[in-house]
């Protein structure tokens, strides 16, 4: 799926319409809490600017209504932020097509960067309106996708813009490029054993993932509350713990499409109450007793795990093994992230809860690849293709 690179392209002098995800946490008073996903846009942004191209950032922040400006998702935070990492001043556009744009975008100079106010703010960027997605395509020379985190979605910033632009480049960001190389690329072609670890609450919301790689995987670890419904499906006793009831009988077709394949706990770490002070005990996996809830694998799936995880060559994990939040429920991800930062092979964690959790236990420098998407690393790993990468131009 090898695309076209942001450094592939002259942009000395041309104006570069760059889609980011500076989607950031922020605090009540609208301070960012987190500016992870504004570094790691970083590489294509000085890369444009250090070569003399006129940048310009267009991104969502939230969830807007779409019906016009919204105080608290505007991006401006996230510009007075850029401009620190930088050093050196960033324009703030108070609209993202309107008069402000267009005239900020005019008056920049080489090596200028501009960002607009959220995109989402303007209905047009839902519906994919045509006047709005040709205005933004006719200020730029060059489109750069370098927002992973919303490629599975196929909004107009990300479809409808570059689609506007026929007959100009259209590439990928270093960023893109490298959750392509990894979640694409590498899975395609896997050095064995060929491992996934996947947590997480629910079996509805990895379904296809399973399914997929219960069929290019040597091993799928299932841990997380979701287990809980595997053990339901075996007959187990699951006590108070969160189940999906209506999804036995699809955990039952897993099991069986699994195999040996599809590894399930041994033993789980149990509480009266869900708070890290309850009563706890551990208990041999589907007998949890009445009254009592699984917020953990037990030490022997750890110890378990840990061991299949230790020998793979290519690693993938999303969701955690328990309440990784509440010690000492998170012994479990504490045992699987060291076992991956521990082991030689590639190892990609697959972004939301487990990338938070690799992050807050220190090892995401010990990992290859940490995944900035949730949601768009889960629709990678399940194997669907992304139209907002499959439109841009081919390396």
């Amino acid at each position: 799926m090898a695309k076209k690179s942001i450094s592939d392209v002259d942009v000395q002098g041309k104006v570069v319409l760059m889609r980011v995800d500076f989607n950031v946490p922020q605090d009540d008073s609208g301070a960012i809490t987190d500016d992870r996903r504004i570094r790691m846009a970083l590489p294509s942004i000085e890369s444009v600017i250090n070569r003399g191209g006129k940048l310009v950032l267009m991104s969502h922040l939230g969830r807007p209504k779409g019906k016009g400006p919204e105080p608290e998702f505007t991006l401006k935070p996230t510009a007075e932020r850029l401009a620190q990492l930088i050093k050196k001043p960033v324009a703030f556009a108070s609209d993202t097509v309107g008069p402000d744009a267009e005239s900020k975008v005019t008056a920049m100079k080489d090596g200028d960067v501009v960002v607009l106010e959220n995109v989402r703010f303007n209905p047009g960027e839902k519906d994919g309106e045509a006047s709005y997605a040709g205005k933004l395509a006719s200020w730029a020379d060059v489109y750069c996708n370098d927002a992973f985190g919303t490629c599975h979605r196929e909004e107009a910033s990300m479809v409808a813009v570059p689609l506007a632009m026929a007959g100009k480049p259209k590439v990928v960001g270093f960023l893109v490029a490298k959750e392509i190389q990894y979640l694409s690329d590498t899975i395609a072609a896997p050095q064995r054993p060929f491992v996934a670890i996947l947590g997480g609450a629910k079996v509805s919301d990895k379904i296809n993932v399973i399914s997929n790689l219960l069929g290019i995987c040597d091993q799928v670890l299932i841990g997380g509350a979701m287990a809980y419904t595997f053990s339901l499906a075996q007959g187990g006793e699951t006590g108070n713990s969160l189940v999906e009831k209506d999804k036995v009988e699809l955990a039952k077709e897993l099991i069986a499409k699994g195999g040996s394949k599809l590894v399930l706990p041994v033993d789980t770490h149990c509480g009266d109450a869900f708070k890290g002070t309850c009563n706890k005990q551990v208990v041999a996996a589907g007998k949890i007793p009445a009254g009592w809830e699984g917020f953990d694998i037990g030490p022997e799936t750890s110890k378990m795990f840990s061991a299949i995880v230790e020998k793979a060559k290519t690693i993938v994990w999303n969701g955690p093994m328990g309440v990784f939040e509440m010690p000492p429920f998170d012994q479990g991800t504490v045992a699987v992230a060291q076992a991956v930062a521990k082991s030689d092979g590639v190892s990609i964690i697959g972004g939301g809860d487990s990338a938070a959790a690799i992050e807050q236990l220190g090892f995401a420098d010990s990992v290859t690849h940490v995944s900035t998407g949730g949601g768009a690393s889960l629709s990678m790993l399940e194997g669907e293709k992304f139209k907002a990468v499959e439109i841009l131009d081919n390396a």
